[in-house]
């Protein structure tokens, strides 16, 4: 029997599915959100106690961090080597600078841009990392942002974790993780949203197991100086990406790395962004501005018909 349990965290709506015998509500599904709330604590930007703020203001000097926050800035690391720099936590300034620079639903314009003498991008490697001791020392001039990353590890973890019970698939903020087929054999229908009309879907996906993500600019965005801005960073100007592709929807091996691949086609346009899915093997749809749709070969596993 399909047991849902829907929650916020991480600035997001949060569902957690779980495929186990019963009629009552597995105490199981229940418990997920204590787990976000501590991942929360450590990986936020937004909350000035958590771990990764507390890493933000000691720039300079060693500090001994959690086991995931460590995970998360490896998985951050790894992304940023495998999307060839478009995917880094390396953003949190342009994003503070762009005007995101709260919580999006305490979010108001700021008046102006400010720019970057150096991107930050480069200082990543220039992090001091001890294993042995699970040490971080950034750079002074760096400070992080996990963003989508840590969503879609979150969603993998919290998959993983209720697997032991049955079949799942946690939904966080659009960062899918699947576990394996339902307990029928089936696959899980998953709805790729129309950005146009949030109330259809524009395909529904069949997936066994792995992670779809979606990243688009068309819901984190806001107004500066009479323009509309969104929370994607190219990091190659350090602004708000300037692209073609409204919305990216990615089938891969996980959600965080449905995440990544994602942010990678939707900030490199359309053209691009399509031929870098074709090149990794990559299932996915690109939705444009002008609401046309391009599809990638292997989205025809995916899609029902």
């Amino acid at each position: 029997m399909i047991h849902k349990h829907e929650f916020k965290a991480m600035g997001c709506h949060m569902l957690a599915v779980l495929d186990m015998p019963g009629e009552d509500q597995p105490a199981q599904l229940e418990q997920v959100p204590s787990l976000f709330e501590a991942w929360e604590q450590s990986l936020s930007r937004f909350r000035e106690t958590s771990e990764l703020s507390q890493l933000n203001l000691s720039a300079g000097t060693p500090v001994q961090v959690s086991e995931t926050l460590w995970d998360v800035l490896q998985e951050s690391l790894l992304s940023e080597r495998r999307s060839l720099g478009l995917v880094t936590p390396a953003v949190l300034d342009a994003l503070v600078m762009a005007g995101y620079d709260r919580s999006f639903n305490q979010l108001a314009p700021t008046s102006s841009y400010l720019t970057f003498d150096r991107a930050p991008v480069g200082l990543l490697s220039e992090i001091l990392l001890d294993e042995s001791n699970r040490t971080v020392c950034l750079p002074p001039d760096l400070h992080l942002d996990f963003g989508g990353v840590a969503k879609g590890w979150a969603a993998d973890q919290a998959a993983r974790k209720l697997s032991a019970f049955g079949p799942a698939l946690v939904n966080a903020g659009g960062d899918i993780a699947i576990s394996g087929p339902q307990s029928n054999g089936g696959a899980w229908p998953i709805g790729i949203t129309n950005p146009f009309d949030p109330e259809e879907n524009l395909e529904t996906l069949m997936i066994e197991r792995g992670g779809v993500a979606t990243s688009g600019k068309d819901y984190r965005r806001w107004q500066q100086d009479s323009v509309w801005q969104h929370h994607i960073i190219d990091p190659r100007t350090n602004l708000p990406a300037q692209t073609d592709v409204l919305t990216a929807t990615v089938v891969a091996p996980s959600a965080v790395a449905a995440e990544v691949a994602a942010k990678v086609a939707l900030i490199s346009g359309s053209g691009a962004g399509l031929a870098w899915l074709e090149s990794n093997s990559l299932a996915g749809m690109l939705v444009l501005e002008d609401g046309e749709r391009l599809y990638s070969q292997r989205i025809s596993e995916y899609l029902w018909s």
